[in-house]
């Protein structure tokens, strides 16, 4: 999406407060010194932006890329994996981005639909399908149609 993103993520050492906090500051990081070092018209824009944000924080000395917090939630069945990956995948479609899931670049739904996508993802294996979330999910996203 424009202004959030969302994730599907395992941690390895089951502690996914630590695994989010570790990729929002390599990401956060590495977006920063893109934005300063490429030519973008909005350069000074975006900086000035992530720079007002820490004066309500104090954990960031220069800029605040992410906002604090997240909405995680843990998925403990297939079902509910499914209904998180059918919603991540119709959101763009919902926000009028685009007609098919798949269209949208930054979406893991190529992934499923064609076996590859922009980003190399892990599929989601011996998913319970709820035959009406599949449904919606392949009405909007069946290339074939």
């Amino acid at each position: 999406m424009t202004n959030h993103i969302h994730l599907i993520v395992q941690s390895k050492s089951h502690n996914l407060s630590d695994l989010l906090r570790d990729f929002k500051k390599f990401t956060a990081k590495n977006i920063l010194e893109k934005i300063k070092s490429e030519p973008e018209s909005r350069k000074a824009w975006m900086l000035e932006r992530f720079s007002k944000a820490i004066e309500t924080h104090n954990r960031n000395k220069c800029y605040q890329f992410w906002q604090y917090g997240n909405h995680a939630e843990e998925i403990f069945t297939s079902h509910f994996m499914w209904d998180k990956l059918n919603y991540i995948h119709l959101n763009p479609v919902r926000a009028g981005f685009v007609e098919k899931g798949y269209h949208y670049l930054y979406s893991s739904a190529g992934n499923y639909v064609f076996g590859k996508g922009l980003l190399e993802i892990e599929i989601a294996e011996n998913l319970v399908i709820d035959p009406t979330k599949k449904n919606e999910f392949w009405k909007y996203n069946n290339y074939d149609e």
